[in-house]
């Protein structure tokens, strides 16, 4: 057997940035941390955090007034600010900057008078808080048939957003059907997917011909790690998506398969590890680290931890 170890893969910058976050704050203030909904979406974070006695919470209420609330990497609406506000906590913003940027260009938009369509997945944590900051001007498609439902005037003022964590390729079709139908529709300054989503997405799309099978580490939550399995599936290759090796089945894989094993942007390098070393010593794989593009973004920690730090 061998193993085809794409990289770039695993953690992003915005998912770094939010578990460092949550590890000073734990940190600096012990056990005493809430998380709104998942810090990411992965089991394995979750759990560690958990274990840490960080509580993550699906509704503001259920957090102690005075206490401190963590906001996810994903982003939360105007009025979950508020409800925090109302409750007089401490809140610390972890929302990765390019979700952020997103947002950003929603209100934009709306205070212009466009109607907006944006690209996503109805129910996912980063989509409910971008259509927070407009509601009244946001329409979500997920599908073609979603684009072909829209009621907007044909010279109606458009301009479309996606969630940052999609198919380059899924959202590029619904994007050439939006312009389709409507030509005018104005999109974005620069496009709003992931650079490490692409980037994932390119890994997986090259080196998926040279694999019998393909493994994508990360949690079924996870929007950016389904696209992935999907990407392989989509080029013929069976695909599986796990949270880490105790999940394998031993029957998915020949002697001589060349598996290739990839990471969502949300799971970290220590389950992508365990099933290397799974490989490795139930089918005495070899390894082959591919590199098929360099990364170097970081982001800083949010600016209100950064006074806290400074005033401790």
């Amino acid at each position: 057997m061998k193993i085809l170890l794409a990289n770039p893969r695993g953690f992003c910058a915005g998912v770094n940035m939010a578990i460092q976050c949550l590890e000073e704050c734990v940190r600096m203030f012990g056990d005493n941390i809430h998380v709104y909904h998942e810090i990411v979406h992965n089991k394995y974070v979750v759990e560690r955090f958990t274990k840490l006695g960080v509580r993550f919470v699906d509704e503001v209420s259920d957090v102690p007034e005075g206490a401190i609330l963590v906001y996810s990497a994903h982003g939360v609406s105007p009025a979950i600010r508020q409800q925090a506000r109302d409750r007089k906590l401490q809140t610390i913003d972890a929302t990765c900057p390019l979700v952020t940027k997103v947002h950003m260009e929603a209100i934009r938009y709306a205070r212009q008078g466009y109607n907006i369509v944006l690209i996503g997945h109805e129910g996912h944590d980063e989509v409910v808080g971008t259509m927070g900051e407009a509601p009244e001007s946001i329409t979500l498609v997920d599908t073609p048939e979603d684009v072909e439902k829209l009621s907007f005037a044909p010279d109606a003022k458009l301009a479309y957003l996606t969630q940052t964590t999609l198919s380059v390729e899924e959202a590029g079709r619904l994007i050439a059907k939006l312009k389709e139908r409507y030509p005018q529709i104005e999109s974005p300054p620069k496009e709003d997917i992931c650079y490490a989503t692409t980037n994932r997405q390119h890994a997986v799309a090259q080196l998926t011909e040279r694999a019998d099978v393909v493994l994508v580490l990360g949690s079924q939550n996870s929007s950016n790690s389904q696209r992935l399995k999907e990407i392989a599936k989509s080029l013929g290759r069976p695909a599986y998506l796990i949270d880490g090796a105790g999940e394998i089945q031993e029957d998915w894989f020949t002697e001589d398969n060349n598996v290739l094993i990839t990471a969502g942007a949300s799971a970290p390098e220590v389950v992508v590890q365990e099933v290397v070393n799974y490989l490795k010593t139930t089918f005495n794989a070899e390894l082959e680290e591919v590199v098929t593009r360099e990364e170097h973004v970081t982001f800083p920690l949010p600016k209100e931890l950064r006074q806290l730090q400074l005033s401790n």
